[in-house]
């Protein structure tokens, strides 16, 4: 029988977006677009963002970026809140607002030939909202449900648990959705007060991809936000860096009722300007996301039978963000995941992955590439990213030759830099009692 032997997917660049295909300008307010063409799609998408984010907010009012995000669709000097909704609804548009802890995001989505319309019901909420006072109530009163439900979750208090463990001394400790005892106290003046401080149009970064001419794109992007010309009273601050644990630190978080427990394991992961970032997000892969979530996956869930679910996350971002192992488990069976899952990172930081564990993930991470490029969505937040991170027009056309490069040694000397079996944060929630 003939060996079979693992062929790394020969992909046709010119078919993926690069200078060729994407058109960049940038205007004088400091709105940058990018766009790109498909007309085989009757519609258009939007994606971008603003710089704001929970960053500038104080602890105090953890919450009121993301309150604030979602506000400014509830009302504008020119639109009332049913109006902006029979706006889209009349075209069969959509747009969503969130805010994040660095940016704010924006998505729409119309035909075509509605852009200019889409994009002028985005410059309004950006630039125009008045925050009413009966829709805020109603906001808050909808929010506060569902961090009352957050409280509930076993999965979202581990996490919560995780940050107060690696990010003590640091603005991720908080959550960009806040606490229920923060948001009560938020108001429409003070979301007055930080759209004023941190919206402008400095800084935007728009994506549209879609059956709409790059051009015409940009042109009517410059007719919208090219328009508005705001500069931020209040910059994003400096993020401090992050104090490294000294020994494995556990915290728990106890619910009653529940019947499972979810585990987060991990610690400061790079963020997505490091150097190694590629190398430990195939090296993640191969720790607890491929086949059946990987490494993790085998031995805590299909060899232990302890998991119902086990698997790793890589979070690199513009900041320092974690690298996690997470598994949901019979309460009775808590310490013993965590033992098998700090094992196995010890194990990954042993020794070098195996050649076969590589090139899989090397033909995994190349061939659903233009799997990701598929829809104008894809291609409209693949351009974001780039932008983002400042990788290059060119950048998915180097992609598949940047993946093939990733070496064992550099997965291993990458994971070394961040991984300590010995210094990890384990946050644990589950129900109050355990049968041990």
């Amino acid at each position: 029988m003939p060996e079979n032997k693992l062929v790394l997917p020969d992909l046709d660049i010119k078919s993926l977006p690069g200078p060729e295909t994407i058109l960049r300008r940038e205007f004088a307010n400091g709105v940058t677009v990018l766009a790109r063409e498909n007309f085989a799609s009757p519609s258009v998408v939007i994606q971008g963002y603003l710089p704001v984010g929970s960053l500038q907010e104080e602890p105090e009012q953890s919450g009121l970026a993301y309150l604030t995000s979602l506000a400014v669709m509830r009302g504008t000097t020119q639109r009332t809140f049913e109006q902006l909704f029979e706006s889209l609804e009349s075209i069969g548009a959509r747009l969503n607002i969130r805010a994040g802890g660095h940016t704010t995001s924006f998505q729409g989505k119309s035909l075509a030939e509605d852009l200019p319309i889409l994009l002028d019901i985005l410059l309004d909420v950006l630039s125009n909202p008045i925050f009413p006072k009966r829709e805020i109530e109603r906001l808050k009163s909808q929010h506060l449900t569902a961090l009352a439900i957050r409280a509930q979750d076993t999965g979202a208090q581990a996490e919560l648990a995780f940050d107060e463990i690696v990010y003590a001394d640091h603005p991720y400790r908080y959550p960009v959705d806040g606490y229920i005892e923060t948001v009560q106290e938020l108001s429409p003046a003070a979301m007055r007060r930080f759209h004023a401080d941190t919206f402008g149009s400095e800084g935007i970064k728009i994506a549209i991809v879609g059956g709409v001419k790059a051009s015409k794109a940009a042109e009517a992007v410059e007719a919208s936000l090219g328009a508005w010309s705001k500069r931020a009273k209040k910059a994003q601050p400096e993020l401090p860096p992050v104090k490294s644990l000294k020994a494995n630190t556990q915290r728990e978080a106890r619910l009653e009722g529940k019947q499972q427990s979810d585990i987060v394991v991990g610690c400061v992961g790079p963020n997505r300007f490091d150097e190694g970032y590629l190398a430990a997000a195939v090296g993640n892969n191969i720790l607890g996301r491929f086949g059946l979530m990987g490494r993790i996956g085998e031995a805590v869930r299909e060899s232990a039978g302890l998991a119902y679910s086990a698997y790793s996350v890589l979070s690199g971002g513009p900041g320092p963000g974690p690298w996690q192992v997470l598994a949901g488990v019979n309460p009775k069976n808590e310490q013993r995941a965590v033992e098998i899952i700090l094992k196995e990172l010890g194990r990954f930081v042993s020794r070098k992955v195996s050649t076969e564990e590589l090139l899989e993930n090397q033909m995994h991470y190349i061939g659903r590439l233009p799997l990701q490029l598929e829809s104008n969505e894809g291609v409209g937040s693949s351009l974001i990213h780039l932008e983002r991170y400042g990788l290059g027009l060119d950048y998915y056309q180097r992609y598949p030759e940047l993946i093939a490069g990733i070496t064992r040694a550099q997965i291993l000397e990458t994971a070394r830099r961040f991984i300590d079996p010995e210094r990890m944060a384990i946050a644990i929630a589950g129900p109050e009692e355990r049968e041990l």
